[in-house]
């Protein structure tokens, strides 16, 4: 059996578009001489619709999308998937489309709801296999996390005492097993995902062939991987992948396969390609195709622009320079050199007489009311704010799409201000920490190729100088925050791993009071981060809709525990 494996990129509601994207990927597989054309999970919807699907008639006309998909599978197997209303509730289906009919339906029985994913709160689990003949080969259903299991994301628990859908598929006779999935991209992850599908070619004696959606739906990027592992004496074999977010199909010969070595990617080089996709396809699926960036001088502007100018061209981004009395002339020199080297245009705005002026109104209301006459937080923040006010009304006059460009470090500990820096339609670094960022900078100076730049990007000054906000004389962000190695890795365990203080301390023999402080930091700041832009999910744990915390609630580790 010859079989195909399509990671279309579907925008979520567009059913016609996404149609015509699943034609395309059957008639390739045909083109390809397949006998079987596997397409993600939710390929007609796009993945994840959420309410979408508790909207009068959506499911509906999802059903007859998918069955008018039928005819296009003329002399050939097609898996495609897609929402199913049945008397009790909505299935998360596989429908196997074969000559103009539906031949088989598939409906996936565990629904993961953790993290980012919350499939209980619509649709009802499957309770039985689903097997299908394809050119004398039975093959199996199943629907992403009826093969994970919580496995990837630490959340097996969740499925204890629950049937296994891929030893009952084996059971039932099933020699392949197709896998579509709509997986989000979490560094670090695909290692366990590649060992899970060996692990059941191996344990259950099949075929796995599994295919990612490929793309990006609002805060959640896929990489659109596709890979075949196969049963072999010694222990399971990968027969064929793809490359992570290269988009294309994979085809293999079941009957003749050959034998193939896992080609591992460098963490740098795959968060690179997903802030890329990220923001090219946030953008593209919200009607945007040029973008404007706040360009300080600074290394995480200078990152996020670059990104921007690989995702949708420099020639479609607009950089600005805002400096007050307190911007160094080497920021300025270093923003204007940054936008020359991607290509992309630089434009200085200067807010001293904004300040100025802010500064002239805002002084005998603080006198009046007995506020302390020296400059403090809410003097620097006005400079933010002003930054803010000018990047939204260029994004408004221009029609341009505001990215913003703190990232994870600061979004935890809430060193970045409302309505100022946190200004924007998307959030490209929201989810790397500091030290993350001047490793990716570092990275893509040395790999500007991986940009379509003809040499490094970044200028050297923006990397190596220490970190400030500008927003006083002689500021240093660590005037204010631990050092960025000792913040990222409480942030990390605290937010990523949900570890108490007194774990995090003995793990890492940062001080407790140093480890205190962050914490408070970092539960005081939800309030912020409920009010920020929709950031890219990169990690196990970002500041999204995977992460729930309370604004205000009071909980502290007691003192002594641990």
């Amino acid at each position: 059996m010859r079989l195909t494996l399509a990671p279309i990129n579907p925008t979520v509601g567009d059913l016609a578009g996404n149609a015509e994207l699943c034609r395309s990927a059957i008639e390739g597989a045909r083109r390809a001489g397949a006998d079987l054309a596997v397409l993600p999970e939710l390929a007609v919807t796009g993945y994840p619709p959420r309410d979408l699907l508790w909207q009068e008639g959506f499911v509906e006309a999802a059903m007859e999308v998918a069955e008018a998909l039928a005819p296009a599978a003329r002399g050939i197997t097609a898996i495609v998937g897609a929402p199913w209303r049945t008397e009790d509730g909505i299935r998360n289906s596989l429908l196997a489309l074969r000559d103009g009919a539906v031949i088989e339906r598939y409906d996936k029985r565990l629904l993961p709801t953790y993290d980012v994913f919350d499939e209980d709160r619509y649709f009802t689990p499957g309770d039985r296999p689903a097997v299908v003949e394809v050119a004398g080969v039975p093959v199996g259903l199943a629907v992403c996390e009826d093969l994970w299991r919580g496995d990837d994301a630490g959340f097996a628990r969740r499925y204890r005492g629950r049937p296994d859908p891929m030893t009952e598929l084996a059971r039932a006779g099933a020699r392949v097993v197709a896998v579509p999935s709509a997986t989000p991209f979490v560094l670090g992850k695909s290692h366990t995902q590649r060992d899970i599908l060996r692990r059941h070619a191996d344990r259950h004696g099949v075929t796995v062939a599994s295919i990612n959606q490929f793309g990006a739906n609002d805060e959640l990027i896929f990489d659109g991987l596709a890979a075949v592992y196969a049963p072999a004496d010694g222990g399971a074999r990968l027969l064929a992948d793809t490359e992570p977010f290269g988009g294309e199909s994979l085809t293999v010969d079941l009957g003749n396969p050959g034998v193939a070595e896992s080609r591992p990617t460098p963490d740098e080089a795959l968060l690179w390609r997903a802030l890329v996709l990220g923001v090219r396809d946030y953008a593209r699926k919200t009607g945007f195709d040029r973008a404007v960036v706040g360009l300080s001088g600074g290394i995480d502007s200078a990152l996020t622009a670059t990104i921007a100018a690989a995702a949708l061209g420099p020639e479609r981004v607009l950089t600005v320079g805002m400096p007050s009395r307190f911007s160094s002339a080497g920021s300025v020199e270093d923003a204007r050199a940054l936008a020359v080297a991607l290509g992309a245009r630089f434009e200085v705005v200067p807010i001293e007489p904004l300040h100025a002026a802010a500064e002239s109104a805002l002084a005998p209301v603080f006198a009046s009311m007995g506020a302390d006459r020296e400059p403090g937080v809410a003097e620097e923040n006005v400079q933010s704010r002003l930054r803010g006010l000018i990047v939204m009304a260029l994004s408004n006059k221009l029609g341009l799409l505001p990215l913003s460009t703190g990232n994870k470090s600061e979004l935890a500990v809430g060193y970045c201000t409302l309505y100022g820096d946190m200004n924007g339609g998307l959030a490209v670094l929201s989810d790397v920490a500091k030290t993350q960022v001047y490793r990716l900078a570092r990275w893509i100076n040395a790999n500007p190729g991986a940009g379509g730049f003809g040499r490094p990007p970044i200028p050297h000054r923006t990397i190596e100088k220490p970190p400030s906000a500008e927003l006083r004389p002689d500021q240093t962000d660590q005037d204010s925050l631990p050092p960025y190695d000792q913040l990222d890795a409480i942030i990390a365990r605290y937010v990523e791993d949900r570890a108490a203080p007194s774990t995090i301390t003995r793990q890492t023999g940062i001080d407790a009071a140093t480890v205190a402080r962050v914490v408070r930091m970092i539960d005081r700041a939800e309030y912020k981060r409920r009010q920020a832009a929709v950031g890219l999910k990169v990690t196990s744990v970002a500041f999204g809709t995977g992460r729930r915390f309370p604004i205000a609630q009071r909980w502290i580790e007691p003192i002594g525990r641990g």
